[in-house]
């Protein structure tokens, strides 16, 4: 059955489908809602089959990865939702609630709160911020990946990562001081 398959396709399917996962990540967090972000990545999948000829690096991920952030904010503007996006909700929209370790009720609990918080702030950051946040701590992508994935200069990754982390700590530290008030 295989013999039937040109080789071109074996090809996307070896280097390109292996980050679907990564793919569906960004395109959610970018989106902001699970179903919009499963339409997205399958768009962002068939424009990248239709220029993988145009791919001649080894690193298919980055490349992905910025079909995928192109085809989020094309999506958007089209729809004029550049500045409003869709609402996502971390608990409702996805497994990674039946995903916790079983342990101790108190402690579970507690992981679960910390998580909800740490992607509540994360979803209220700007959308750039977000995606750079995105792309460095919860997909691991180097920064010189991050440049390549966004088509911005590293200096501009960095000062987005640094601006993204303090907004971060100021959320998550207000959000501390509220909770003690």
């Amino acid at each position: 059955m295989t013999d039937r398959i040109p080789p071109r396709t074996r090809r996307f399917e070896a280097v390109v489908v292996p980050h679907l996962d990564a793919a569906y990540n960004l395109a959610r967090w970018l989106m902001r809602d699970e179903h919009t972000a499963q339409d997205v990545v399958q768009e962002a999948y068939l424009r990248a089959f239709r220029f993988f000829d145009s791919f001649h690096g080894e690193q298919a991920r980055p490349w992905l990865l910025g079909i995928v952030r192109n085809t989020c904010y094309s999506w958007l503007k089209s729809r004029g939702q550049m500045g409003e996006q869709f609402e996502f909700d971390e608990e409702r929209d996805s497994d990674a609630a039946a995903q916790v370790a079983p342990g101790d009720p108190q402690t579970v609990l507690l992981q679960k709160l910390e998580k909800a918080r740490i992607d509540r702030a994360i979803d209220a950051l700007p959308v750039l911020f977000r995606e750079a946040i995105v792309l460095r701590e919860l997909e691991e992508l180097s920064y010189e990946e991050i440049a390549q994935v966004a088509a911005i200069p590293l200096g501009t990754v960095m000062s987005r990562l640094a601006r993204a982390r303090a907004l971060l700590r100021s959320a998550l530290g207000r959000a501390d001081q509220e909770e003690w008030q």
